[in-house]
């Protein structure tokens, strides 16, 4: 088991409430709990096939240089990149995202 945590934007609430049968909602479209690899990646399933056109990120505890990992869904500002092996994010201001930070 290992700590778990799941951030969607503009998901169906149909995925929200499978969230949260297995994690805990601690604010609107964060999830957090402790769950195996198998839960986790069941949760990943669902994720990816009711999302529709919303986004998210799944980050968890791992053995890993920095101690976790993450995936993700859909489009964002946010995206994970490789470099020299470590996963990183790189944003992209989207074209109606105003100067003043997100």
């Amino acid at each position: 088991m290992s700590m778990c945590m799941v951030v969607t934007e503009a998901v169906p609430p149909r995925l929200r409430g499978r969230l949260a049968v297995w994690l805990l909602e601690i604010r609107a479209g964060v999830y957090v709990g402790d769950v195996s690899k198998r839960i986790r990646e069941m949760i990943w399933f669902q994720v990816s096939e009711l999302a529709e056109d919303g986004n998210a990120v799944m980050a968890w505890a791992t053995n890993t240089e920095s101690g976790f990992d993450f995936i993700t869904y859909g489009e964002n500002a946010r995206m994970p990149v490789d470099f020299q092996g470590l996963r990183l994010v790189k944003y992209t201001p989207r074209a109606d995202d105003n100067q003043g930070g997100d």
